[in-house]
């Protein structure tokens, strides 16, 4: 098999290969001097995984290699159809299955639950504690619920290299997890261009996906990249968004992305009950399609470029967010870096974002907003650096920051917090006043 490869951190929009990597340059601000006014909780700080700091050795380490491929760099040798609504071209139901260079097409619609969480209109599926191989294959479909690579239940599982797929219509998604099941994903390829149409997905039951390599584009309304309640892993990919969130937590569910290229441009809403644009979601929809619990999103080393709104939005959920050297940009000059606040989900009054943010060897540049009803607790460690203000407008909710081993605070406007704690010489004032628990700084 042919593959094209996307090398050296450069885009070419002609061929539509790319890796757009933005490597971080510590930036040391001036400082001025600091007093302990409070301390954080030792307890909730020693939350943070101590895996995090192994996880990405140095933000020069980039998506050197993604593969990216076509339909001509898929040699097909056999052919598998599916055009019934229901019905699934490959059904590996209990038993365990290898399939290479072959092509699945999809047809037929389907609606509600079962497709959604138990993959009736699935074109490859696999339950029961199968184990299903795939590689070297072409996979499409062109129906309404139509996800392409399904498996469901604890024991089952799905491994998929080298492919490209490729979804048409609302609510299909590239690869899927529900009930328990495992898909480990490997130089994939996955386009969707439906509503709804997760590239990388799980519905009720959740499961785990690991996936590494590959190229990985939405294009539809409420399609993120990766819409996850289940465990999801991600390294060495390239990801893009072009109408939705990049990724979207819901409940107590988890996506960690490791030395990755994600780019979000959210620019279309999929629901009236939020008025923001993000790159990141974390929430809970009360749909019980995830349990509640803590949310986590980590990203380890890699880029995230936000070219529409804010790059971090919780709500009705609490979250843990770690962030290690992380290349971050936002285009829009108006977007902020993290807004925990309540929206349509949730019970009035207890429905805003409970944060915990740790930061490792991190640039972050843009505002904080934390609502009346949200928390946060901010980390900054190992000469981390954040530029912006919080609560900018006057008291809100609970803020509490804490900098320690180099890390430094610079204003860009007032802000407001509840408790600082942090080394001497680490916050720059900048010209504005930082009201700690009521009191003006000094």
């Amino acid at each position: 098999m042919i593959r094209k490869k996307i090398k050296n951190k450069k885009w070419n929009y002609t061929s539509k290969i790319m890796v757009s990597i933005l490597l971080a340059s510590m930036m040391l601000m001036g400082t001025v001097g600091c007093s302990s006014t409070a301390t954080i909780s030792e307890e909730t700080a020693n939350t943070v995984s101590e895996t995090t700091d192994e996880a990405q050795q140095s933000s020069a380490e980039t998506v050197n290699e993604v593969v990216y491929l076509t339909k001509d760099d898929i040699e097909i040798k056999e052919t598998y159809e599916a055009s019934q609504s229901d019905e699934h071209a490959i059904n590996a139901d209990g038993d365990d299955a290898t399939y290479s260079n072959i092509a699945v097409s999809k047809t037929g619609d389907s609606d509600g639950d079962e497709s959604d969480f138990y993959g009736t209109n699935a074109a490859v599926y696999a339950s029961d504690g199968a184990t299903l191989t795939i590689s070297d294959s072409l996979i499409e479909t062109s129906g309404k619920h139509a996800n392409a690579v399904f498996a469901y239940g604890e024991g089952t599982t799905i491994n998929i290299s080298d492919s490209l797929i490729e979804t048409s219509d609302n609510t299909s998604g590239g690869i899927m997890v529900t009930g328990g099941g495992t898909l480990n994903a490997t130089n994939l390829t996955i386009n969707t261009s439906g509503n709804s149409s997760a590239a990388i997905r799980s519905d009720r039951g959740g499961g785990t996906m690991n996936v590494s390599g590959g190229y990985y584009k939405t294009s539809g309304t409420g399609s993120p990249v990766v819409y996850s309640t289940a465990e999801v892993t991600l390294s060495d990919a390239y990801m893009e968004s072009t109408a939705s969130q990049g990724i979207v937590v819901e409940g107590k569910n988890s996506v960690t992305l490791n030395n990755v290229t994600l780019v979000a441009d959210n620019n279309t809403k999929n629901s009236k009950n939020s008025d923001y644009y993000q790159a990141v979601m974390i929430y809970q929809s009360m749909s019980g399609d995830a349990d509640e619990g803590t949310s986590s999103f980590a990203m380890n080393g890699g880029s995230l470029t936000n070219k529409n709104g804010d790059i971090f939005f919780i709500t009705n959920t609490s979250c843990e967010i770690t962030l290690n050297n992380v290349s971050i940009t936002n285009e829009d000059g108006e977007g902020i870096f993290l807004r925990a606040s309540s929206a349509g989900w949730g019970k009035d009054g207890s429905n805003g974002g409970k944060v915990n943010l740790y930061a490792t060897s991190q640039i972050i540049e843009g505002d904080i907003i934390v609502d009346e009803v949200s928390e946060l607790n901010l980390y900054l460690k190992s000469a981390s650096s954040f530029t912006g203000a919080i609560n900018n407008s006057g008291e809100a909710g609970e803020v509490n920051v804490e900098l320690s081993e180099g890390s430094t605070w610079t204003l860009t406007a007032d802000s407001y917090i509840t408790s600082l704690s942090c080394d001497g010489e680490a916050i720059n004032l900048n010209g504005y006043t930082l009201y700690v628990n009521g009191e003006i700084y000094q």
